[in-house]
């Protein structure tokens, strides 16, 4: 799977930088780029607040401009479609990515389109 080859080896990058001590959750913010992409942030917070989902506002640490960009394809083409295709990334560099022990010392990692839900991938 090219995307996810792409989508590793981009999170590699972001996750050999030091990363601050004191996150509480990771969130890949989502967005629906100009170039008929999916865009991908990755945000580390300092706070955690299940019932407000604005924690994943308050960014400690950030991937800034370093984003990833998905194509969208026949596959992949409505928002949903992309949040799916991204879950399945991201779950898979879980399981099998070389940092992905950096990600789970998190309490929380979620994914969502910036204006729309997180919805929780990991929790401790």
């Amino acid at each position: 799977m090219e995307n996810y080859r792409l989508f590793s080896n981009w999170l590699n990058k972001i996750l050999e930088q030091d990363i601050p001590v004191g996150i509480k959750a990771f969130n890949f913010n989502l967005y629906e780029g100009s170039d008929d992409t999916y865009d991908i942030q990755l945000i580390g917070s300092e706070e955690f607040d299940e019932n407000d989902s604005d924690w994943a506002c308050t960014d400690y640490f950030n991937s800034e401009e370093d984003i990833c960009y998905i194509k969208r394809t026949e596959d992949i083409q409505h928002w949903e479609e992309g949040l799916n295709h991204i879950t399945m990334l991201v779950e898979r560099y879980l399981k099998d990515g070389e940092y992905a022990y950096i990600l789970k010392s998190a309490s929380v990692i979620g994914i969502g389109f910036v204006d729309g839900d997180i919805n929780i991938l990991f929790r401790t």
